[in-house]
């Protein structure tokens, strides 16, 4: 546990942490950068705050229904220790994804939706930002730490989109609120750890089972015919296009 004062806390004071998605995955995420003394933390989302999302959007109270995540999230970071928060009133598109990422030293991307997980690690990728994924549906929840070279990387796992019927989301399956808010602070912990500088559990798929309350640590070995980061793909991706981004 980090304690106001810490030598972590200091450590981190100059970093620059971007948040895609202030969700059941964001909220605690968030949470623990900002008690950690994060020095400027970038929150990106253009939803507001619902009432039947309050028991795993930990970071928003009754009073914040219907108002902006955004403006609802900023004073209670402020207030948790965050240096300063920056407002990014928008979702990651393809349109603005290199832009938002660029210069920070840390990505944290806790989106609903594969669309917006696979553009976050192009994004990252090209502009040779750390990334830290992380996802949740039902009981399971998982998280993974990649480095700025990108190697491996989220299309290392998955190589493109599934179709539709083939990606659960959480509004069709559903999630449980405990194993959000566990997930979202093991990708705080991830991320402490990259902007501290240690590494050593990069490239690795962290999995925790709700029911079981197991949490495994799998390699993950970068692939070679990967179309990001691969060595001997015959279609690299070496710039955004809308077009990655739609299921077929």
């Amino acid at each position: 546990m980090l304690t106001p004062g810490s030598t972590a806390k200091t450590d981190i004071s100059t970093k620059r942490a971007l948040i895609v998605g202030l969700g059941g995955l964001g909220c605690p995420a968030a949470m623990a950068l900002a008690r950690a003394g994060i020095g400027q933390l970038h929150i990106c989302d253009d939803d507001q705050v619902a009432e039947s999302n309050l028991h795993r959007q930990v970071l928003y109270d009754q009073d914040d229904v219907g108002r902006d995540k955004l403006d609802a999230a900023k004073p209670h970071l402020l207030a948790l220790g965050a240096h300063e928060v920056i407002l990014h009133r928008s979702r990651l598109l393809p349109e603005n994804a290199q832009d938002l990422v660029r210069g920070h030293d840390i990505v944290i991307e806790g989106a609903d939706n594969f669309a917006t997980k696979f553009l976050a690690a192009d994004a990252c990728y090209l502009e040779h930002v750390p990334l830290v994924h992380g996802a949740a549906i039902r009981f399971i929840g998982t998280a993974l730490l990649i480095k700025s070279d990108g190697a491996p990387c989220y299309r290392c796992l998955f190589e493109d989109l599934l179709s539709g019927a083939a990606a659960p989301s959480c509004d069709s399956a559903g999630v449980m609120g405990p194993v959000v808010g566990v997930v979202g602070a093991l990708l705080a912990d991830l991320a402490l750890d990259a902007l501290r500088g240690d590494w050593s559990r990069s490239g690795q798929i962290f999995n925790f089972d709700g029911k079981s309350l197991q949490l495994r640590a799998v390699p993950l070995r970068p692939r070679p015919s990967c179309s990001l980061c691969g060595t001997a793909t015959q279609r690299p991706i070496r710039q955004i296009s809308r077009a990655l981004y739609v299921a077929p």
